[in-house]
């Protein structure tokens, strides 16, 4: 997951670059007044997402593996001690009636 988060933020800082200079060498337009920063980041952001989306299937495909594989070792875990739990209730119950 981080190795993906990694990626795709090397992905942005190279669009960033690339759309930086291509503003001020005029091939893009330029913000209005102070906003210059702003539109240089949110024209990068728009850019960097169809690529990251493209470039990077497997690797987020391979995240996407982990991500599911943790939730059902949580799940396992999560019914694993409700059960536990349940036993324990029920064993006491079952040694309160015979008292």
């Amino acid at each position: 997951m981080l190795r993906y988060t990694l990626m795709r933020l090397g992905i942005f800082v190279g669009c960033l670059v690339v759309v930086w200079g291509l503003v001020y060498a005029g091939v893009f337009p330029s913000g209005l007044g102070d906003s210059n920063g702003m539109w240089i980041i949110l024209l990068a952001l728009v850019i960097s997402a169809p690529i990251s989306f493209v470039v990077l299937r497997g690797e987020r495909d391979r995240a996407s593996v982990q991500v599911v594989n943790k939730v059902d070792r949580m799940k396992a875990n999560l019914e694993a001690n409700r059960s536990q739990e349940d036993r324990a209730d029920d064993a006491t119950r079952a040694q309160g009636q015979t008292s």
